[in-house]
């Protein structure tokens, strides 16, 4: 006998609910006969949720038996929910796996060898440009952060504001090669001072932070994400000055 549920889910002219969708394609990948209903208009969805007493939309039923929203869904699966708050190092693999795929693509582009120093030294710059981007997505949020361990920034308030842009102009510099007598010294000082106020703030004070280095509000704790980003610039500054 085919499994069957029934969906309420909202699909209106200026907006359809993407767990609404989502919830209708878990249920077809786990073999079920959908029942799609769609709630049209506000005072449709206000007088469903009324009825059933829920706060929320899309809501799923499976044999007469309300199971809930997405989430609920997901847990009636046996699958994972994601915790918004849970510590994650995703959004910095996610950073640096793609600065290493641009740096080895590029090289194959360049020398038909994915494999080069240039690549090496691309890929250090390629994050951190990257990692500003992230930081200027939401500047302010990034300074809140910052300003809880940053040494430099505690004494220079507006040091918080300059370091996204810093980072990226010593990450374009260092692709590009040029203007190294810029670039390296700012790397020199925004890494370093990075890297001791991290090693003060989680290894001598022991202080549970978020990290800043992905921007505001992340869920990636301060320590050697964040360390590893400034010891990356300060090695890549010594490398080009070496290397001039």
């Amino acid at each position: 006998m085919a499994k069957t549920a029934t969906l309420y889910r909202m699909v209106m002219p200026d907006h359809v609910c993407p767990f609404g969708r989502r919830a209708l394609d878990l249920l077809r990948r786990h073999g079920f006969a959908v029942e799609d209903r769609h709630l049209t208009t506000r005072a449709e969805v206000d007088a469903f949720k009324a009825e059933h007493g829920v706060r929320t939309t899309p809501q799923t039923f499976i044999d007469g038996q309300r199971i809930g929203g997405h989430d609920d869904l997901r847990r009636f699966f046996g699958l994972k929910v994601a915790d918004p708050r849970a510590t994650t190092y995703a959004p910095v693999a996610a950073i640096f796996g793609m600065a290493a795929a641009i740096a080895l693509a590029a090289s194959h582009s360049a020398f038909g060898d994915a494999l080069t120093m240039r690549a090496g030294e691309w890929f250090v710059g390629i994050a951190m440009c990257l990692l500003s981007l992230q930081k200027l997505r939401d500047i302010d949020g990034f300074a809140n952060g910052f300003l809880g361990y940053d040494l430099l920034a505690q004494r220079v308030v507006r040091y918080a504001w300059v370091y996204p842009w810093a980072e990226g102009l010593a990450g374009v510099l260092m692709i590009a090669g040029a203007l190294l007598w810029i670039a390296i010294p700012v790397a020199l000082v925004i890494g370093t001072v990075g890297a001791v106020s991290v090693v003060k703030a989680v290894y001598i004070d022991k202080r549970s932070l978020k990290c800043a280095c992905v921007g505001g509000n992340s869920n990636v704790p301060l320590g050697f994400v964040s360390l590893t980003e400034n010891l990356l610039m300060v090695a890549m500054a010594l490398w080009m000055l070496v290397r001039i």
